[in-house]
């Protein structure tokens, strides 16, 4: 994932959570904030203590990146996005992650056609 679509600072997590919009499946909960400013979108990734060791949540971490560096031109510009990994994430395949980060932001009508 580019530097550009990295969300890094704490007060843009607090900006998001605090003014935008979630949606949600079973395994992971989108927050959304609009960016008009934004030429792409900007992403932070959360994945809690509770799903497991150090090990586990950077896998999590680096199986949805490479997911969204994929599928990059497939979502919205100008906004700012958070994921948060919910526990059942941890025993999917790649296949059945990708499809679930992609229905939750098709929930948020986020995604674009191909």
């Amino acid at each position: 994932m580019e530097k550009k679509n990295r969300l890094t600072k704490r007060e843009y997590f607090d900006k998001v959570y605090r003014g935008g919009k979630s949606m949600a499946n079973h395994q992971f909960v989108l927050y959304y904030y609009r960016q008009p400013r934004l030429e792409s979108f900007r992403l932070g990734i959360s994945v809690s203590k509770k799903l497991g060791n150090a090990v586990v949540r950077n896998r999590i971490r680096r199986v949805v990146k490479e997911i969204v560096r994929l599928n990059k031109e497939r979502f919205a510009c100008g906004y700012d996005f958070i994921l948060i990994a919910r526990k059942p994430v941890v025993g999917l395949s790649y296949q059945e992650t990708e499809k679930s980060i992609l229905h939750v932001f098709k929930r948020a009508s986020l995604l674009t056609r191909k």
